[in-house]
């Protein structure tokens, strides 16, 4: 995700760090807002991060809630033949329904986050597809239950889900490449007028159908170490667990899954010894946690959408403007 053509430098600072914490909070917030939780001029937040933005280093992406649109949500492990998971896992980031890909240590494993629209997509993929490739040799397929966020919107009761049409859809992946893109600018993209854009896009973040949050390569945070975590957890203690684990800053995503291991979660640390401080202190201070399995991350091959090359962040095609 560098390119240090145009920024050189292998820790981002105090500011750009603070900005970053203050994206994850609000990845839409205003420059002014921004600039009251860093304590610097509005001018500097949009200068910091137009800087890191155009480097390729730093953006917001806006998420599919895929459980308030509908969509069926899944996580796929898949082992392959040894020295193929790398063609497997990029030939599977060519598909606009699986968001995230990821190499796990060994190089023979991979872990894929799948929407399907319909039981039929779903289908295609996990009866059809995989099964068809000579290098896939297993295949384990959960139902993504639940996300938790670390600071969720609150969703109305009874709130309903949205119906997407065609606009909607064009609405939903101008912001998935940038999620602070410009009213105007998501009015180019979907024919819409920005009123109409502002007005749809407050009624989605409304009922939790998108969220916001900033992608950046953890080491320029100074984390090196990245994991996946697979937990067993009572199912009464589920909720709890889940909502106190997205509270802590080592986890970047955690979600309640079915099968043996009934919650899943991205670890994201400095080092080998906070890996292990996080395992025996913070979650060995949870009785409810039964069991841990832990998995390094080796490669990052697909990030919210998008493919990487493992050093910077490919653009998509270009999106369809609406005539």
């Amino acid at each position: 995700m560098k390119n240090t053509e145009a920024v050189d430098y292998d820790i981002l600072d105090d500011t750009d760090q603070a900005l970053v914490a203050a994206l994850r909070v609000d990845g839409r917030a205003s420059w002014t807002q921004l600039a009251a939780v860093l304590g610097v001029s509005e001018q500097t937040v949009a200068r910091r991060y137009r800087r890191l933005h155009s480097a390729g280093l730093l953006r917001v992406v806006g998420i599919p809630i895929g459980r308030r649109l509908g969509y069926s949500e899944w996580l796929f492990r898949i082992q392959c033949t040894p020295n193929t998971a790398p063609a497997v896992a990029l030939a599977l980031a060519g598909r606009p329904d699986i968001l995230w890909i990821d190499l796990l240590a060994g190089g023979t494993e991979i872990i894929c986050f799948p929407h399907a629209r319909s039981v039929r997509e779903r289908n295609d993929l996990l009866l059809e597809k995989l099964p068809r490739s000579g290098r896939v040799v297993g295949v384990s397929a959960q139902s993504v239950l639940r996300h938790f966020f670390r600071e969720p919107a609150p969703v109305p009761p009874g709130a309903a889900s949205p119906r997407l049409d065609e606009d909607d859809e064009l609405l939903l992946r101008a912001l998935a490449r940038d999620g602070r893109a410009t009213y105007t600018e998501l009015a180019e993209v979907t024919g819409r007028s920005e009123t109409t854009v502002k007005r749809r896009l407050e009624q989605l973040i409304g009922v939790g159908a998108v969220a916001f949050a900033p992608e950046i390569d953890p080491s320029l945070l100074g984390m090196e170490t990245e994991a996946v975590l697979w937990l067993s957890v009572a199912p009464a203690d589920l909720d709890h667990v889940g909502r106190t684990m997205s509270g802590h800053p080592e986890i970047s995503y955690v979600a309640a899954i079915t099968g043996p291991a009934n919650l899943v979660a991205m670890l994201v640390c400095r080092d080998a010894d906070a890996f292990y401080d996080y395992l025996t202190t913070t979650l060995g201070a949870m009785p409810e946690v039964r069991t841990v399995e832990t998995s390094p991350l080796i490669r990052n091959v697909k990030r919210s959408g998008f493919v990487k090359d493992g050093v910077r962040l490919l653009d998509p095609p270009e999106l369809h403007r609406r005539s």
